[in-house]
């Protein structure tokens, strides 16, 4: 068939992620003057929004019930696998400010692209249907190239 549970798994668990990477872009606003990761949190939130829409547009095509931001719940505290900030982690980012607000969110951020893409190559080995497929795929070649522009950005 052209879906199984992979493809499932895949984007419900995308959802969250995605919702965590977009509350941290906006976390940007009015915490750095720096015009590149100003920049970077706008490419972020302007890719990641339609995909979170195109994900639960997925999920009811296929009978599933909708994502919420909050369904993450069960990999926010280990971090782990998939690079999701804990609630401390995100804390901490909302009261940092100027170069230590740039670095603390771009170390952050390459981690959690990070995830995204495992997340991703995961669907693409083991998800059977060509919209998650091609989801997963343009998630994979939008953060990579993402991960090379922040890494630049660190100080070394």
């Amino acid at each position: 068939s052209d879906l199984n549970d992979a493809d499932v798994t895949f984007v419900e668990g995308m959802y969250p992620h995605h919702a965590q990477a977009v509350e941290m872009a906006s976390l940007v606003d009015g915490r750095t003057e720096n015009a590149q990761v100003i920049e970077l949190a706008q490419a972020i939130e302007a890719a990641q929004a339609p995909e979170m829409e195109q994900m639960n547009a997925l999920l009811t095509a296929w009978g599933q019930p909708t994502a919420s931001a909050d369904m993450g719940g069960m990999d926010m505290g280990s971090g782990g696998m998939t690079g999701m900030m804990s609630q401390e982690d995100m804390d901490m980012l909302s009261a940092a400010n100027g170069a230590e607000f740039d670095s603390m969110w771009l170390t952050m951020m390459i981690e959690h692209h990070k995830g995204a893409i495992e997340m991703s190559q995961i669907e693409l080995a083991d998800g059977s249907n060509p919209d998650a497929k091609e989801l997963a795929s343009t998630i994979v070649d939008a953060q990579q190239s993402e991960i090379s522009t922040m890494e630049s950005l660190l100080p070394q």
